[in-house]
């Protein structure tokens, strides 16, 4: 099987992981695999098995006027139709909404399967006017739109074209393969600290703050615990400056960007998030496959399809602050608890193995292939009948 992903970047990113989590699996089948992103390939922060073909385009930035870029992103479309008419791949994937549109464009009268992907749930991130009519129209060109959740799929058959959506989760990472850079946990954590543990961008969908206000309403009655806040983002000025109004950075740490999250896991006793909104929270996969209990807030999409409440974790309603509170309380205070719900998280490791979420993606592709090979078939089979019948009159 030949296998093209066309992604924006590798350079971060819960979708740029499983891309190249994914590419790597099949190129370790033996298939040929190519990842090709519109940015240079010189910040990748993901390795890829050495048998992935790697092609940046190089084509990335943002453009000075409308005009400037729509021609942008035609000359990026061009690309990726030489690309594409070079390698001849059985299948193209394309990751997130504008790489999903561009490949509707480059792949037009070419005989690939094309397959588009969101990683997200549209109404949470919105594109501009002329991006969103692109995608309701593009979207049925494709063979394919892979949803991560019910709820994304059936935004999608509401408000575009798409005339196949199956829902298929992210893999879970684990064991996750590290990176750079590399923190070691015992650099922030006390030996025999307890470790409630959330991991993200810090930028405002994330909802760190939340998280933060509700530790500290529970620090002075958990003295054993402490918060481990691990990411980076535009935020990070503003949440450091709540914890020094709370009196608790002793207590509350950041690690800042960490490539080696398998090791934080590791470490921590219980994992939070409070997002505003997700697609498909691969921390919070992660978290459950390492055996860590969770407790998150109820958003949209994502959570509610990770954690079974009162299995492996608790879901909170979002904005129900006392809500989040008790659900912490009761895990901070025990420990029994604790073991119980992390016990049964690891099944995480079943419920979204490589081997599982591949093999939903290739059921796809065959599934692909074969209509695609059923309608060419039709068609040459019509050119015939038609081409008799003009012999005849």
């Amino acid at each position: 099987m030949k296998i093209l992903f066309f992604i924006y970047t590798l350079s971060g990113g819960g979708a740029e992981r499983v891309t190249a989590t994914l590419a790597s699996h099949w190129a370790d089948k033996g298939w040929d695999v190519t990842i090709v992103s519109v940015s240079a390939g010189g910040h990748d922060e993901y390795e890829v098995a050495p048998g992935v073909r790697r092609i940046a385009l190089d084509m990335a930035g943002k453009s000075s006027s409308m005009i400037a870029a729509v021609r942008a992103n035609l000359r990026r479309a061009r690309a990726l139709r030489e690309v594409l008419l070079q390698l001849r791949p059985d299948v193209a994937i394309a990751v997130e909404s504008s790489a999903s549109i561009l490949l509707s464009l480059a792949a037009r009268r070419l005989h690939v399967v094309t397959i588009g992907s969101e990683h997200s749930f549209p109404p949470f991130t919105p594109l501009t006017a002329v991006w969103n009519r692109l995608r309701r129209r593009a979207y049925g060109k494709l063979d394919a739109v892979v949803a991560l959740t019910r709820e994304c799929a059936d935004w999608l058959r509401e408000n575009t074209s798409a005339r196949r959506i199956p829902v298929i989760p992210n893999p879970a990472g684990w064991p996750l393969v590290p990176h750079v850079p590399v923190v070691e946990p015992s650099l922030l954590c006390g030996r025999g600290r307890r470790i409630l543990l959330a991991a993200g961008r810090l930028s405002p969908e994330k909802n760190v703050g939340m998280l933060i206000e509700a530790f500290a309403a529970l620090a002075a009655h958990h003295p054993e615990w402490d918060l481990v806040i691990a990411g980076e983002g535009g935020e990070r000025a503003v949440l450091e400056r709540q914890v020094r109004a709370a009196s608790l950075e002793q207590r509350i740490l950041f690690a800042g960007r960490v490539g080696n999250l398998g090791d934080w896991y590791g470490r921590a006793d219980l994992y939070a998030m409070t997002s505003r909104f997700e697609g498909f929270p691969n921390t919070l996969v992660e978290a459950l496959a390492h055996g860590v209990p969770a407790v998150s807030i109820d958003c949209k999409t994502g959570p509610r399809d990770i954690i079974r409440h009162g299995v492996d974790g608790f879901l909170v309603p979002p904005d129900d602050m006392r809500g989040l509170q008790r659900a912490l309380a009761l895990l901070l205070g025990d420990a029994d608890l604790r073991a119980r719900l992390g016990g049964r998280a690891t099944d995480a490791r079943t419920r979204f193995s490589l081997e599982k979420v591949s093999a939903l993606w290739e059921d796809l592709f065959n599934e692909c292939l074969r209509d695609k090979h059923c309608l060419t078939r039709s068609a040459r089979a019509g050119t015939q009948r038609i081409d008799g019948a003009s012999h005849e009159y």
